[in-house]
């Protein structure tokens, strides 16, 4: 018994001995393999938004480990375009980051397919005290008479905010997103509207006072608003839109009134005379036909 006890322990101590000479060889084999590497493209320095890329912009770099998608590892397709989105030193340089080629840089390069770049002239007030800078919400107030006031009995001062949730280019020259919420003074701020905004605001800071209301990029719902007027901000009420002017209506006219009395339709008789010859002598016959119409 002992003996059969012994060639048991015996043989599980051999097996377990191989086993652990091949799990041992398999992590050695794995750990002894050199991680994978990959030439890739990165930014030599900081590129703000807004930097044309030359060639000592961006490096060629051993990239090793998880590779972006999107990323480019050529030089050739950078140089040249805008930045989109800030690129930090040794980030990879990712397609989506930059402007199409042909775009340039600066200010332009970042304004999207079918919308436009609209300049507000803007001081401490109209400003938000400088905390009108890139990437915030804002809306545009405007205040003025309007026209021919007095013929459609409106008020003499109206204020209304036309334009809502409208993004915030530049401040300035400064086209980076703020991340400290620090105020900037600057003397225009560029709104990114869309060509139908940019006609209502030409016309707003020409003919009336704007004034950008801050709000909070994560509020996106746009407010229903009457406006309001001097009066009614005096008086406490709310200004209602004007009414529209009577319409003038053409009466109807009685049918019934001025009906036709029925007449009825009288037969027409008409004479026919029939000369009847006997020989030498002459009759004549005379008889009546009626005709209804």
């Amino acid at each position: 018994m002992n003996k059969r006890l012994g060639i048991v322990i015996i043989f599980a101590l051999v097996v377990s001995a191989l086993a652990s000479t091949v799990v041992y060889r398999i992590i050695s084999a794995k750990m002894g393999l050199a991680p994978k590497t990959a030439s890739l493209l990165v930014a030599a320095r900081d590129l703000p938004v807004g930097t044309l890329i030359s060639a000592a912009d961006v490096r060629t770099v051993a990239w090793s480990g998880y590779v972006p998608p999107r990323s480019l590892r050529n030089a050739d397709e950078v140089v040249g375009r805008g930045v989109l989105e800030a690129v930090y030193e040794g980030d990879p340089m990712l397609e989506n980051r930059l402007a199409a080629r042909g775009a340039g840089g600066g200010l332009a390069a970042t304004i999207p397919r079918g919308m436009r770049a609209a300049a507000v002239r803007v001081d401490e007030v109209v400003g938000v005290s400088g905390f009108v800078v890139p990437g915030m919400k804002v809306d545009v107030l405007v205040s003025g008479t309007p026209p021919l006031a007095n013929a459609a009995e409106l008020p003499d001062k109206f204020s209304k905010i036309v334009l809502q949730n409208i993004a915030v280019l530049s401040a300035g020259q400064n086209m980076q997103k703020d991340s400290e919420g620090k105020p900037v003074t600057v003397q225009v701020v560029n709104l990114l509207v869309t060509p139908e905004q940019a006609e209502i605001l030409s016309l707003a800071t020409n003919e009336t006072k704007v004034q950008l209301v801050l709000r909070n990029p994560l509020d996106m719902a746009d407010a229903k608003t009457n406006g309001t007027s001097l009066a009614a901000l005096f008086s406490g009420g709310v200004v209602k839109a004007p009414a529209a002017p009577p319409v003038r209506r053409v009466p109807r006219l009685d049918l019934t009134a001025r009906a036709v009395p029925f007449l009825p339709v009288l037969p027409i008789v008409q004479t026919h005379v029939v000369e009847v010859l006997h020989g030498g002598e002459r009759a004549s016959a005379r008889f009546n036909t009626v005709e209804q119409e």
